[in-house]
């Protein structure tokens, strides 16, 4: 029977890596330090010294409010995305394909919209709370933590259904027949198996929670995004602000700290020869009404209720004297966007992941680590950093769709490098020296073995760059070239300015754009 190892030295690889591979990884790891270097350059002037300023009770008090976000959309998130990835993959849920798809959907809702349509929903007089009396906690804390575990909670569903699909169901069905139950199966075999998998999803929503500005703004929660936004946008002194990126730049690294940990430098991957084999379906039992009960609760909440509101807002726009306004430019745009650094971000991930994962070092650890710098950076943070450097050294790329596409790579990177990671530690590193044993080059290997193994790992990350450059915002903005609108850029120009009727038909087609790489996902599937 086909077996999973854990024990580091057996699998552990001593080769020294390929030159060309670390210096691959070290250019891509490296150039999230910008910046950083850009912060310590403006913070060195906040009021009174960057300490004195940090340590003031007022910034003290943001640090509280983001890491208490963080934790709770993260803890919220694995309460929504662990069942609901068991419920997909492992029983015999009626059905089960498409509610993987309806409750992946919400990706492509992007989370200050989803903002909009929570508080017109839920707010006093709002759409449902007028009509039903339903009231809700819209502003502040469980407000964002409503929102951001609704928008966040797909990206560790994806990850985790990528890897109970990877574990091989001979493990469960041994641990089942030496009559244990399946809840003690699942504690002490599935759920260990599947720890590269939960951490990376976990990494991620916690990084995107401390990235977001949009859905905590509207909500009214004051988290370090929306304070450096509030000091850019209304102090003269912008390395205050400059400071605030700093701590969440230190906070990224604790959460880093927490990811290692919570996965280990184990490593899991079969050991035997042969494919993994299949688990047969769980029939649910007494379980199946409370289980399609909270998969319709979640689709409801995440997908529906945005739709249906985006949706009044166009028939309202209809009905109206004013016509609505549509160009097929933003969508042009923001598609090919999207493609360009969907392929970029997972090129450039391939190097980091692989370093990382059949090279363990110190140093491939630390490349690896700096890869996630510029996800936990807000976008205006790092687009404003892409704005110093190229003023001052390169010029000619001001505002030109190459850096446009840079920014997007470095916020978007962690994404490709901790699914590539968790891909590539499912496939044993015997499988490459075998192929290196019979005479195949290095190229070959990796394209005739490594490549075919990861397949899904490299569509699963190409399709959530695409999603999350479709929705991304503040770097759009203030780095996109004279006349370039994209979908996300109408949605808001139109929102900002309460012409709602307006931004509907741009709104409905990013959902519908963005739901195509959730189509092309789950076709890899079968």
């Amino acid at each position: 029977m086909d077996q999973f190892s854990t024990r580091r030295p057996s699998l552990r690889v001593t080769r020294r890596p390929p030159p060309l591979l670390l210096l691959s990884a070290a250019i891509v790891s490296l150039a999230v330090l910008l910046p950083l270097i850009y912060l310590v350059i403006r913070a060195a002037g906040a009021s009174g010294g960057v300490w004195v300023y940090l340590l003031k009770p007022s910034t003290l008090a943001v640090l509280g409010r983001t890491l208490l976000l963080v934790g709770g959309v993260s803890v919220a998130s694995v309460i929504l995305a662990l069942p609901i990835a068991f419920l997909t993959t492992r029983t015999s849920l009626p059905g089960r394909r498409l509610w993987f798809i309806l409750a992946v959907l919400p990706l492509v809702i992007p989370s200050y919209v989803g903002a909009y349509t929570y508080v017109s929903a839920f707010a006093p007089g709002g759409l449902i709370s007028g009509w039903l009396g339903i009231r809700l906690p819209v502003y502040g804390f469980w407000g964002a933590l409503i929102v951001l575990t609704l928008s966040t909670y797909p990206y560790l569903l994806l990850t985790l259904r990528a890897g109970f699909n990877g574990i091989d169901g001979g493990l469960e069905e041994a641990s089942r027949s030496l009559g244990r139950s399946p809840l003690i199966t699942f504690v002490r075999v599935t759920l260990p198996l599947l720890r590269p998998a939960l951490a990376a999803g976990i990494l991620l929503v916690a990084l995107y929670v401390l990235s977001d500005f949009g859905a905590v703004s509207m909500l009214r929660y004051s988290t370090f995004t929306r304070a450096i936004y509030v000091q850019y946008e209304n102090s003269f002194n912008r390395s205050n602000a400059a400071a605030l990126g700093l701590m969440l730049v230190a906070f990224s690294g604790l959460v880093l700290l927490l990811d290692a940990r919570l996965r280990g430098r184990g490593r899991i991957s079969r050991s035997g020869v042969g494919g993994a084999r299949q688990l047969t379906s769980s029939p649910l039992g007494r379980w199946h009404v409370p289980s399609l009960t909270m998969l319709a609760a979640t689709v409801l909440l995440g997908l529906v209720a945005p739709l249906a509101i985006i949706a009044t807002w166009f028939l309202r726009g209809l009905a109206s004297d004013r016509p609505l306004l549509f160009e097929w430019g933003p969508i042009l745009n923001a598609t090919g966007a999207s493609l360009v650094a969907a392929g970029v971000v997972v090129v450039a991930a391939i190097p980091v992941a692989v370093l990382a994962v059949r090279f363990p070092s110190k140093l491939s650890a630390a490349l690896e680590r700096l890869s996630y710098l510029g996800y936990a950076l807000p976008g205006i943070v790092v687009a404003l950093s892409l704005v110093f450097f190229s003023l001052r050294f390169t010029p000619w790329v001001y505002q030109s769709y190459g850096l446009l596409i840079f920014a997007y790579a470095l916020l978007f990177l962690p994404q490709a490098v901790g699914n590539l990671r968790a891909t590539l530690l499912q496939v044993s590193p015997h499988l490459e020296e075998a192929a290196r044993g019979l005479g195949r080059s290095p190229l070959r290997v990796l394209f005739e073995v490594m490549v075919p193994l990861v397949r899904v790992g490299l569509i699963t990350s190409a399709m959530m760059v695409f999603l999350t450059t479709m929705k991304e915002l503040p770097a759009t903005l203030l780095l996109r070239p004279t006349g370039f609108d994209t979908l996300a850029t109408r949605v808001w120009s139109w929102s900002e300015e309460a012409f709602f009727a307006q931004a509907a038909p741009f709104a409905l087609l990013l959902v519908a754009v963005s739901s195509v790489s959730v189509a092309i996902l789950l076709a890899q599937e079968r």
